[in-house]
Parts: C-alpha cells; sequence; structure tokens
C-alpha cells in the first residue's frame, strides 16, 4: 500500500477507537435520562459492566480469530457486532433489552479494541513511527471524549437520548467500507494448532460468575452470593490448569513469571477501576446534586479528556529523562489529587471544583497510559508481544467492568439505606428521577435537599473506594514495579526493540 492509502486505512482504524471514546463519555451524559425513563438505577451498573464485559472476555478471542481468518475480516465482524448492537441500544424499549443490546455492543467493541493495534504492527514495522500512530489513537479517542459530552448533552435535551446511540450506525460503516475498499491484509499463516476452546468457554464463564456474584451482593443471600463466587473461582482455577497444557493457549501462563508485567497489568486494572467510577458518577454528581442539564454534567468529562492527550504527549518526551517508575508515579499523583479532591467534597461543592478534579484525573491516566504500555512491549518475550498488549487490553477492561459494578453495589446500599432511614418519604422512584434535572423539577421541593444528601452519600463512599485502590497502585509501583535498569532512556529501549524485531 502507499504511504496515502495507509494513512486512509490508519484514520478508518481510528474510527473505531473514536467511537469508543464517543461511547464512554456520551453514555455517561445521557445515564441520568436513560435510567429515569426506563426506571433503571438499581441496574445501573449492569449497563457500563456488561459492555466492559462483553469486550473484556472477547478481546483475546477476537485476536486469536483474526490469527486464522485474517485481521481484516475480524475487525470487520466485530465492528458490525458493535453496529448492531448500537442500533438494538437506541430501540430499547426498558432497561433489560437495553442491557442485553449492550452485551452485543460490548462484544463488538473487544475486537474493535483489540484488532487495530495488531493490524498497526503490519502496516508500521518501525516501533518509533508505530509509537507515533499510538499518539494519534490517544488523540483520537481524547477528540471523541471531548466531543461526547457536548453532542450527548444536546441530542439528550433536544432528541432523546436513544439517539445517542444511533449515532455510532453510520461511524462504524464508514469504517468497514474503508476497511474493505482499501486496506491490502497480508497472507494469513495458516497455523496447526488447535483451537483452545475449553480455555476460551473457562474464560468467558468464569468472568460472568464473578460478575453476577458481585452484582447479586445484597440482593441475594449471603450464601448464593458465596457459591456464585466459589463457582467463579474454580473456573478460572480451570482456565489456568487448562492454559499450562494447552498448545495455542488464549492466555500463555508464562506471561505470570515476569514480575514486572505482573506489576504492568495490576496497575492498569487498578487505575482503569478508578477512571470508571469518576467517568460514570461525574455526571451524575453534576445533574443530581447541582441541577444542571445533561449537556452541562457531561461538560465535566472535557477537562480530563483535553488533559489526557497532554499527559500522554508529554511523558513520551519526558520518558528519555525519567524512568518509567517515575513517570508513573507522577501519574498517579494526579490521579490521587482528583480523587483526592472528590473523596472530600461537600454536598455544595462548586462546578468548578469538579472540572479542576476532571483535569488532574485526565493528566494522570494519559501519563500512566503511555509509559505502562511502551513498558509491556518492552518486557515481554518478541513471541509474546501481541498477547501481552492483548492482554493489558483486558485487564483495563476488567478493572473496569468489575470496579463498575462494585461502584454500583456500593451506591445501591447507600441509597437503600437512605431510603428506609426516610421513614417512606422518599423512595426509590424518587432518587431515579432526581438523577435527570427535567425530571427533577417534578418531584417535592421540599424533599430533594434530603434525596440529595443520600446520592452524595452514595458517590463519596464511591470516591472513597477508588481513592483506596489508587493508593493500592501507588504501593505496586514503588515497591514491586522497582528494575534493576530503571535509569535507561526510553530511546535507547526503543533501539533495542527495534534491532531485536528486526
Amino acid at each position: 500500500m502507499s504511504k496515502k492509502v495507509v494513512m486512509i486505512v490508519t484514520v478508518a482504524l481510528l474510527l473505531s477507537n473514536a467511537m469508543n471514546g464517543l461511547d464512554s463519555t456520551i453514555i455517561s451524559t445521557a445515564l441520568p435520562a436513560i435510567i429515569s425513563d426506563l426506571h433503571g438505577i438499581q441496574l445501573m451498573g449492569w449497563i457500563v459492566a456488561v459492555f466492559l464485559l462483553g469486550g473484556a472476555v472477547t478481546t483475546p478471542l477476537w485476536s486469536k480469530l483474526g490469527e486464522r481468518i485474517g485481521n481484516k475480516q475480524a475487525y470487520q465482524i466485530s465492528t458490525t457486532i458493535f453496529v448492531i448492537g448500537a442500533l438494538l441500544e437506541g430501540l430499547a424499549p426498558n432497561i433489560i433489552f437495553l442491557i442485553i443490546a449492550r452485551t452485543v455492543m460490548g462484544i463488538g467493541s473487544g475486537g474493535m479494541t483489540a484488532i487495530p493495534y495488531i493490524i498497526y504492527a503490519e502496516i508500521y514495522h518501525d516501533p518509533i513511527k508505530r509509537g507515533k500512530v499510538f499518539g494519534y489513537v490517544t488523540a483520537s479517542f481524547s477528540t471523541a471524549a471531548i466531543i461526547g459530552p457536548l453532542v450527548g448533552g444536546f441530542i439528550v435535551d433536544n432528541l432523546g437520548w436513544h439517539w445517542v446511540f444511533y449515532i455510532n450506525v453510520p461511524i462504524g460503516l464508514a469504517s468497514i467500507a474503508i476497511i474493505q475498499a482499501l486496506y491490502q491484509a497480508p497472507k494469513i499463516t495458516k497455523t496447526a494448532s488447535k483451537v483452545d476452546y475449553l480455555g476460551a468457554a473457562l474464560l468467558t464463564s468464569g468472568l460472568v460468575s464473578l460478575l453476577v456474584g458481585i452484582e447479586m451482593i445484597g440482593k441475594l443471600p449471603i450464601i448464593g452470593v458465596g457459591l456464585i463466587l466459589a463457582l467463579a473461582l474454580a473456573l478460572l482455577a480451570g482456565l489456568m490448569a487448562v492454559e499450562h497444557r494447552a498448545v495455542d493457549p488464549i492466555i500463555p501462563s508464562r506471561l505470570f513469571k515476569n514480575r514486572y508485567l505482573v506489576a504492568s497489568f495490576v496497575m492498569f486494572f487498578l487505575i482503569y477501576g478508578f477512571f470508571v467510577g469518576f467517568n460514570v458518577y461525574v455526571p451524575m454528581w453534576a445533574q443530581g446534586l447541582l441541577g444542571t442539564t445533561a449537556v452541562i454534567g457531561g461538560v465535566t468529562q472535557i477537562p480530563g479528556s483535553v488533559t489526557n492527550f497532554l499527559g500522554a504527549q508529554w511523558s513520551s518526551n519526558h520518558e528519555q529523562k525519567w524512568s518509567t517508575r517515575t513517570m508513573v508515579m507522577i501519574g498517579f499523583a494526579g490521579m490521587l489529587i482528583a480523587c483526592g479532591l472528590l473523596a472530600v467534597a461537600g454536598l455544595r461543592t462548586s462546578y468548578w471544583f469538579l472540572l479542576l478534579a476532571g483535569a488532574f484525573q485526565g493528566c494522570g491516566i494519559g501519563i500512566c497510559f503511555t509509559v505502562l504500555q511502551v513498558s509491556v512491549q518492552q518486557q515481554a518475550a518478541h513471541r509474546d508481544v501481541p498477547i501481552a498488549t492483548s492482554f493489558s487490553l483486558l485487564v483495563r477492561m476488567l478493572g473496569q467492568t468489575f470496579m463498575s459494578s462494585i461502584y454500583s453495589v456500593v451506591l445501591n446500599q447507600s441509597l437503600t439505606s437512605g431510603v428506609a432511614q426516610s421513614h417512606g418519604k422518599i423512595t426509590m422512584n424518587m432518587l431515579n428521577e432526581l438523577s435527570d434535572a427535567n425530571s427533577a423539577k417534578r418531584l417535592p421541593a421540599q424533599l430533594i435537599p434530603a434525596m440529595r444528601t443520600i446520592l452524595h452519600t452514595g458517590l463519596h463512599h464511591i470516591m472513597g473506594l477508588a481513592l483506596v485502590l489508587l493508593i493500592i497502585g501507588l504501593a505496586v509501583n514503588i515497591f514491586w514495579f522497582r528494575k534493576p535498569h530503571a535509569h535507561h532512556h526510553f530511546s535507547l529501549k526503543m533501539s533495542s526493540l527495534s534491532h531485536h524485531l528486526n
């Protein structure tokens, strides 16, 4: 392919990343209206969790499918599934239908997230150029995330929340068409190894069982929850045993023998576990506690989207001067400031306070993502670079998936407790209405302060839990990620990687 065609193909692949970026903030903006319309505040965590889980459990499966039918076809199939899921979400008549459609969309998202990284490796053999493309990936995600709250807020306020999902349909179809017309995929190398169907089944069923067990906390007797979680652990333990014997494992056990890879995976999980709490609940904070519109609530995500890109660029420039461990520590400092501000914020916190916290959050995540993603590819053996990259995406999604479920449990417990203490004056349906500025106008004015106090308590607990995650992540970086040659410069590392690949 010519340089011009390569660039067009790259842009088409970046559209998939842009759709994920758009969805990450547009769904946060639309959630209050969705749960108000469909009366689903108690299932709110599922709306986020099933999308992330669908992407998480299928990420390694999509990469394996690409090895057998070609990454071009795998990408087109996954994007088609994503588009179908988006269309079904827009048509959802109730919360259960929406959650099922969201699952379908998440399954497609797994391929849209993983496959482009593999295709970039096919068309950009030079690691330096590929690194620049990763910068474009961050830029496309951040740009879409900036546009998301504005577009989402406008659509919700003027057209209805259904249309925030329809917007993905033309973008996805355009990406599929460009890839079909221009991308000249390399010939598929036939593999004689058997597909690890058992490993795939154990991975999927184990993660789903774990999610269900977490979501059922407080809804089932403790024995029932314990049995579900025990089943999940048994399935995941079986996965480890099967993967150790598989010829072509979904997740090679040798990845976990490298302490620096494991440390990076753990930090990815914790960082994105914090991120999903901020991303989902800060717009609700603005709308439910401050009474803003959907547009203004969504704008809370813009500072973080801008500083995410700036933090990624800054870290790329300064990696030459400081070690990976130091750069990650700086990133954690930004996130700790953001989460700390909200963990101590009062009920009448200024809107500008939310924007300031968002700016620190985005900068910290931008720094950590870039540095840790490069570290994963450097620390992995040459043959494991693709699967290590794919697994890093998996643990990021799992961090968001399971923490969104845990946050949902925390919020539900706080809301249920607050409703019980109101002695019948406040109901869960009233709290559903409070989360959307338009429907909140119909609530009894004298009860709104009490309802906001209940909601603030739940959000405060979520931010406190997120703060704990970041403290653990910082400890992992300080004590576990200490490398003998941490002083090596980025340029020397990339030269070494380039020589190894050649």
